[in-house]
């Protein structure tokens, strides 16, 4: 399934995408067209774990990487040594109407972690089918969560460099402590002096920066990103929706078919286009409900 760029008609397969992170007039890559879940589908991840939803789901959205190599990256990711809670994911029941998904059992209890266990070996994989020999050096802006998750993501991963932005004053110091206390050999974290909007855009101009790209291609180095910019950020986050409604029908909640709404703490919106994904592949959601904070970009 080809993906195409939002600012040119670039379009590339899956594992070219994550590679790439931005196309190369500055784009998000997008599927051409959504893979349907039918209710067989559903019904099917009823009776798997996460992981094995995980491989089933990831399997239909990167159709130019192997079963087994899904397989691979999920248990990678998603192992007993960095999660503390097998499910993964688990849904829990606040009251009749309203149940939680717990997306913090991953290493920095962070719900990035479920994306950025992931792309690490998404990267890998894609560098390997795409006979790509340069050394990958990601770059990520964040406001706090993101980074300490990357940073563990892509410690010690062999060929690949991890550099994160945040802004001095603008995260917390429980998150700041997490960043620069980080351990590896290839992450390094740097602040700035500005806002998250200012970092954010630093980071995209350097992606942007024609001459800066061709020198580090000189030197052996391509740029790529762990935010929400990169599709294999983006689309294992599609995962715990779908394995939210199973769970919800395997609790007697619900019935196959019933509509259900999200809402979504988000901030750039990547969690909440995740769930978009989701509907549009045919999962029966009535509304996605954003929460987000007051902001310029909002």
């Amino acid at each position: 399934m080809p993906y195409f760029s939002t600012r040119s008609h670039e379009c590339v397969t899956a594992s070219q995408a994550i590679l790439k992170g931005l196309s190369n007039s500055g784009g998000l890559y997008c599927p051409v067209l959504f893979p349907q879940l039918d209710n067989d589908f559903i019904k099917k991840l009823c009776s798997m774990n996460y992981l094995e939803r995980a491989a089933e789901i990831l399997f239909l959205l990167l159709d130019d990487y192997e079963k087994s190599e899904i397989i691979d990256i999920v248990n990678q990711a998603y192992n007993e040594s960095k999660f503390d809670d097998s499910r993964i994911a688990p849904l829990k029941e606040l009251n009749a109407q309203t149940y939680m998904l717990e997306l913090h059992h991953g290493p920095t209890a962070a719900f990035k972690d479920m994306a950025l266990q992931v792309l690490p070996h998404l990267l890998k994989y894609a560098t390997n089918k795409n006979k790509e020999d340069r050394s990958i050096e990601i770059l990520v802006a964040t406001s706090g969560d993101t980074g300490k998750a990357a940073l563990e993501g892509f410690k010690n991963i062999e060929g690949i460099g991890c550099t994160v932005f945040y802004p001095e004053d603008g995260v917390s110091d429980i998150q700041k402590l997490q960043m620069v206390t980080s351990e590896g050999r290839n992450v390094r974290v740097i602040g700035i002096y500005g806002n998250f909007d200012d970092t954010q855009t630093g980071v995209k101009n350097i992606f942007n920066n024609v001459d800066l790209n061709k020198r580090l291609n000189e030197k052996g180095y391509i740029l790529s990103s762990a935010n929400s910019i990169n599709l294999g950020r983006l689309l294992p986050q599609v995962v715990y929706y779908i394995s939210a409604y199973a769970d919800l029908l395997n609790m007697e909640k619900i019935k196959l078919g019933d509509k259900i709404n999200f809402v979504v703490p988000t901030g750039n919106f990547g969690n909440i286009l995740a769930a978009y994904y989701a509907k549009k592949m045919g999962l029966p959601i009535k509304k996605l409900i954003c929460a987000s904070n007051a902001n310029n970009i909002l």
